[in-house]
């Protein structure tokens, strides 16, 4: 046993190899090629990651095509409001500034004035109930040729104020329930 002996790290030596390899100082030629090969690994992998990130960009644009072809064959395409004449119902007018805003709330707030304004043409007919859908379920068919526009639109509005803000409700649907209303308010000649 030797007494006395130390061995001590020399931290000093590993910060200049540190040095070293970021500045590229004293580097002996077979470093250099080291480097280069590591960093034409790097440039591989970062082209593979790339096509990766565009098949998976070409993978969700095609879901997403099927998505909607699926939406259009399970709730038919838009309806068409005719249009008639002006729109002069100043309370129309305000659920069309709502629907063509961008915020889905204004979308939900426009679809259930729009179902309080069916509630009150209902009312005005004489069909007397607790809730629309109870007045809805005293029209008969033959008086009311857009009542499954009417049916369809109270449904969503139902599932708006049942879930509430958990709704996810699409630019999409909230403009196709306006127009369900619109054709039930068109008939009426509400609107």
């Amino acid at each position: 046993m030797v007494s006395g002996s130390t061995t001590s790290i020399n931290i000093e030596y590993f910060f200049r190899l540190l040095y070293d390899a970021v500045t590229g100082a004293h580097v002996p030629g077979g470093t250099n090629a080291l480097l280069f090969s590591v960093w034409q690994i790097i440039i591989v992998l970062g082209y593979f990651a790339a096509l990766v990130a565009l098949f998976i960009l070409v993978y969700s644009l095609m879901r997403l095509y099927d998505v909607r072809r699926q939406e259009v064959t399970i709730y038919g395409p838009l309806p068409v409001v005719q249009e008639r004449n002006v729109l002069t119902n100043p309370r129309w007018l305000h659920i069309q500034d709502l629907i063509g805003s961008d915020n889905s709330n204004d979308w939900r707030q426009a679809i259930i004035e729009a179902d309080i304004m069916l509630g009150d043409m209902l009312t005005r007919q004489g069909y007397q109930a607790e809730s629309i859908g109870g007045q809805l379920k005293q029209v008969e068919p033959s008086d009311f040729d857009t009542l499954n526009d009417a049916w369809e639109a109270h449904k969503v509005r139902n599932e708006i104020a049942h879930a509430g803000s958990a709704f996810v409700l699409s630019d999409t649907l909230a403009k196709r329930t306006i127009a369900h209303y619109g054709n039930v308010f068109h008939e009426f000649e509400m609107i």
